[in-house]
């Protein structure tokens, strides 16, 4: 450039030698500051290609973003409990079912606590994967992979987005509460899941659509994994999953998102995320403000007690000495309701609702459509009434429960019901996360089972607009806690 403007400074008439040298002052520094930037930029590129993993294995970098596989090797990255293969094959990472092999897991040589986790993944028919986060292989369960996993479902079923707790608690959040969530997978092509994970709050998405909101506590720190998940049939052995484009940030922004729904397993607390959904809480593990003895003014004087968060109803010796059921002092015609239980062995209530106290042959006890509870292994009212009608979550003497055994908890572990009535008065029953039965009061089929049950006699039973939640007391240890409602 200068051998430019020195022609200039000889053959451009009344060009100013002062003009000149000011040009040329002015051009070395432009020079010098683009040598400046090029050194610079070679600098942060330096940073941001490579950033120390705890003094394990480089991670390139990009706009935040940690590229967790290099599209070459499996560099970071280690085979946990099972022998099922993972290999590398066009930039994709590729792990292949096995048989005779337990889950396999390919995790992360580091560790993470709150981030942004995305990635895409494609999967063949009839195998069933996920990707762990927030997970550790200790000396628990003799050294297993546990912690929380993203389900990747491509059966019918649809639960791909859903939350399971691996080899822990099982099922946290099955898609069943956001079947349109789990329903954004496609079965034969390419997915993008993305997990936020920061503090208790884990929200997923599936293809941009908002699937799971998890809020839990249990581990706030872990390894990333992609599972190969075990295989009974000789037919599958060697189906694919495929992943690539993973990538994690750190300490993320929270990204917005609507959720139908929110699982919380806190006990009786209600987070800024219920709240904003109309969500209140009607025992908080203190007081009982919300309750009152059936047909009375007050909480029962004795039987019913809340302590250590716990709403509780002692055993009785007799039917004389029964304190009777609690009932909400508000009426609700369409809600949401959660509640936990736990159950001493062998031992029965129930949660009622649209009880309306107007059947007073019963006093002490109120009347409603009921939420069985109860020990179905040892209470003989489970082999009473029709087709199971009286087992633990049916509509008690009315519709039983379709429920699988491994969402049932035994005596003595908390379970989680729902009960959810909607404005066109169709009804439905939840144990653990899973609906167990759906009806519609009023319809011909609804009247039709009332007339050959118990409750043939009483007028306009369970049709009422409204009326009011009910605990029962049926003469046998129980503990109720996180009870919440949500009018619809």
């Amino acid at each position: 450039m200068l051998h430019v403007i020195n022609k200039l400074a000889i053959f451009a008439p009344g060009f100013e030698k002062a003009r000149f040298l000011e040009y040329s002052a002015l051009t070395n520094k432009i020079a010098m500051f683009k040598y400046w930037l090029i050194s610079f930029g070679l600098l942060v590129g330096s940073i941001s290609l490579w950033t120390s993993c705890g003094g394990e294995q480089a991670t390139q970098t990009v706009d935040g973003w940690q590229i967790l596989f290099n599209g070459k090797d499996l560099t970071g990255w280690s085979r946990l409990n099972g022998d099922a293969e993972y290999t590398v094959e066009d930039g994709v990472i590729v792990g292949t079912a096995k048989p005779n092999s337990p889950n396999t897991f390919l995790a992360t040589d580091r560790k993470y606590s709150d981030f942004a986790l995305e990635f895409e993944v494609k999967i063949d028919t009839f195998i069933n994967s996920g990707v762990q986060f927030r997970s550790n292989s200790t000396d628990y369960m003799g050294g297993k992979v546990h912690g929380y996993q993203v389900e990747i479902d491509a059966s019918s079923r649809a639960w791909s987005g859903g939350i399971y707790d691996e080899s822990r608690r099982g099922w946290l959040f099955p898609m069943g509460l956001n079947e349109a969530g789990g329903r954004a997978y496609k079965p034969q092509g390419w997915n993008k899941i993305y997990v936020e994970a920061i503090g208790p709050e884990i929200k997923t998405w599936v293809n941009g659509k908002p699937a799971a909101f998890l809020i839990d506590e249990m581990t706030l720190n872990g390894f990333i994994a992609l599972q190969i998940h075990s295989i009974e049939r000789a037919e599958l052995n060697g189906r694919k999953i495929r992943w690539r484009n993973i990538r994690l940030k750190e300490n993320p922004e929270r990204r917005d998102g609507k959720f139908p729904f929110v699982f919380n397993t806190a006990a009786n607390q209600l987070s800024e995320a219920e709240v904003a959904l109309g969500w209140i809480s009607l025992f908080d593990g203190h007081n009982t403000n919300h309750w009152r003895g059936v047909f009375q003014e007050n909480f029962p004087a004795k039987g019913w007690t809340s302590n250590d968060g716990e709403l509780s109803l002692q055993a009785a010796t007799n039917a004389n000495d029964r304190a009777g059921d609690l009932v909400t002092r508000d009426e609700f015609a369409h809600f949401d309701l959660q509640l936990e239980f736990n159950l001493s062995r062998g031992a029965n209530s129930g949660v009622k609702y649209f009880v309306t106290e107007e059947y007073k042959e019963s006093p002490g006890f109120g009347i409603g459509l009921e939420y069985q509870i109860l020990d179905d292994s040892e209470h003989p009212d489970a082999k009473e009434g029709i087709n199971g009608n009286r087992t633990l979550g049916s509509l008690y003497d009315l519709i039983p429960a379709d429920k699988p055994e491994r969402f049932v908890r035994p005596p003595g572990e908390w379970n989680h019901v729902r009960i959810v009535v909607m404005p066109n008065n169709t009804v439905q029953h939840w144990l653990n996360q899973i609906k167990v039965l759906e009806y519609k009061r009023g319809s011909q089929s609804f009247n039709n089972l009332v007339s050959e049950s118990k409750y043939k006699d009483y007028k306009n039973f369970g049709l009422a607009k409204q009326g009011h939640i009910l605990l029962q007391d049926h003469g046998d240890q129980v503990k109720f806690r996180s009870i919440k409602i949500k009018t619809l």
